[in-house]
């Protein structure tokens, strides 16, 4: 049994550390939102015994520390279906270390793959709740779509789909370490906030210029010192019409939000002069997950 499926990328429309908790995790709340660039992901299973995980970039595990691997090792322990030899095959598009949920989403897919080849209709809720176990993500990257996560990302409400629009991504070359950015984080001393709410009112009415210029990620205020290439990123993406730019999670690719293909293409095509990882995307809808 083979089945192929697109792993889709995310990007955050807003990002906002509200609290740290108790168990020492950080209280979130941020607009996530699934775009066309992907991962092409393949699940082939066959009798026998063991997972294994391929990909076409030489340092990623290939063992079960890949996130797709504990994914599947998830759904098996929790179905109890045994005598399966599992070989996920991973085409990457996604560039790691970006801050658009590479590997989570690859995890994601692998999860609804399995649902579908074994035909165990497990459903959106308690896909989500196996993936949230392996990574914080993982609940959205399930269905994704237009969607506010709070707590760990694990608590999710649907919003408006946002307007149909074009989404330029350029990756500098280097990457933020999350736990430490997360442990640069003074909950008191955050100075900028997303207006996360003005973006939900925004989807309401279908207002993509509105919503564009409400976008905000606290973690760019926290970035180490000499990394200028995130402002520079994102005055290019203005200075070429964007209606609005920001880094997505913790980095370090940056976004704008372009409401015409051609102004979005001008624009991937002269910061592909620039930077070596640059994509053109558009805004992608949830996934449907059978019951």
């Amino acid at each position: 049994m083979t089945i192929t499926a697109p792993a889709y990328a995310k990007i955050n429309l807003s990002l906002d550390i509200v609290s740290k908790m108790d168990d020492g995790y950080h209280n979130m709340r941020m607009i996530m939102q699934s775009i066309s660039l992907c991962d092409e992901v393949t699940v082939q299973c066959e009798l026998g015994s063991g997972i294994t995980v391929q990909t076409d970039l030489s340092y990623l595990p290939g063992d079960e520390r890949n996130i797709a691997a504990k994914a599947a090792k998830a759904f098996f322990a929790h179905t109890g279906i045994d005598g399966y030899k599992t070989r996920i095959r991973i085409k990457k598009n996604i560039p790691v270390c970006a801050g658009l949920g590479g590997g989570s989403t690859d995890g994601a897919c692998v999860l609804r793959v399995l649902d579908e080849m074994f035909e165990t209709k497990l459903g959106h809720d308690l896909l989500k709740k196996l993936g949230g176990g392996i990574g914080s993500d993982i609940p959205f990257c399930i269905a994704g779509g237009t969607v506010l996560a709070e707590g760990k990302g694990d608590i999710l409400t649907e919003l408006s789909p946002i307007p149909h629009c074009y989404i330029v991504i350029c990756k500098p070359p280097f990457a933020f370490s999350t736990p430490e950015l997360f442990r640069r984080v003074k909950i008191d001393k955050i100075r900028a906030r997303p207006d996360t709410d003005g973006i939900i009112e925004s989807l309401k009415n279908g207002d993509l210029n509105d919503l564009s210029r409400r976008m905000y990620n606290v973690f760019e205020d926290i970035l180490p010192k000499g990394e200028r290439d995130i402002a520079n990123i994102k005055y290019a993406l203005l200075d070429q019409n964007a209606l609005g730019a920001v880094m997505t999670g913790t980095g370090s690719a940056v976004f704008g939000i372009f409401e015409n293909e051609t102004s979005a293409t001008n624009a991937y095509e002269n910061l592909k002069l620039i930077y070596k990882e640059c994509f053109l995307a558009e805004t992608a809808g949830k996934i449907e997950i059978p019951n």
